[in-house]
């Protein structure tokens, strides 16, 4: 195949359900006020057959992702709710800003910041359920096969980081964590909901030692 196709790939945001703690005290200070709300995990992986069949070699993206620095360094490294057919970014639909991204190996690592808009207010609420969540990078380029697998070439274009509910890797589900909890204690990976559980068993337990 030579012609450009929308290219777009599926990554659960935390291995396991467990995230770590990758929070400055600047972005848990925020989230503790309610100001920001952060998620962060794998979003997208080099020399590896992923879910769609396809490989993307790691000079490849090493070269996209220092293109998209440049989005990320001006906040203009936007994502959707759920993924379009298209190559257009719609402003109408974000409800995330990518704030940071590095790499860990093969693996290319993010942060993102959940945006005040519909579709932002939309997704956090969705993460303060415990819903599972994964994410999507969406760009251009044409593949080829190569031996046993379909491999992207190298006129690929990264386009933006979309938010989704299906992941490629199953079971794999970011499980949201609170900044004041995270400050407090050294667990984490901890659902909003579970540490609401224990606030209110921990309450009970108060009111049933002073009768």
């Amino acid at each position: 195949m030579s012609s450009k196709q929308l290219l777009t790939e599926y990554f659960a945001l935390c291995d396991g359900g467990v995230c770590p703690d990758y929070l400055t005290e600047g972005e848990k200070k925020k989230m503790s006020e309610g100001i920001s709300f952060y998620m962060t995990g794998k979003i997208q992986e080099a020399d590896a057959l992923n879910g769609n069949g396809r490989v993307y070699p790691k000079d490849i993206l090493v070269r996209e992702m220092k293109n998209y620095q440049k989005l990320i360094d001006t906040r203009r490294a936007l994502g959707e709710l759920d993924h379009p057919d298209s190559s257009v970014i719609e402003l109408k639909n974000c409800s995330h800003l990518v704030t940071e991204v590095w790499w860990e190996g093969n693996s290319v690592m993010g942060k993102i910041e959940v945006l005040n808009t519909p579709s932002g207010r939309t997704l956090r609420a969705l993460a303060e359920s415990a819903c599972g969540i994964g994410i999507s990078s969406r760009g251009l380029g044409s593949v080829k096969q190569r031996g046993k697998h379909v491999v992207v070439e190298d006129d690929f274009n990264l386009i933006c980081f979309d938010v989704v509910s299906d992941p490629s890797a199953p079971g794999a589900f970011i499980k949201p964590m609170r900044a004041g909890m995270l400050q407090k204690t050294p667990t984490i990976g901890i659902s909003l909901g579970e540490q609401r559980r224990n606030e209110n068993l921990h309450m009970l337990m108060n009111e049933i030692l002073r009768k």
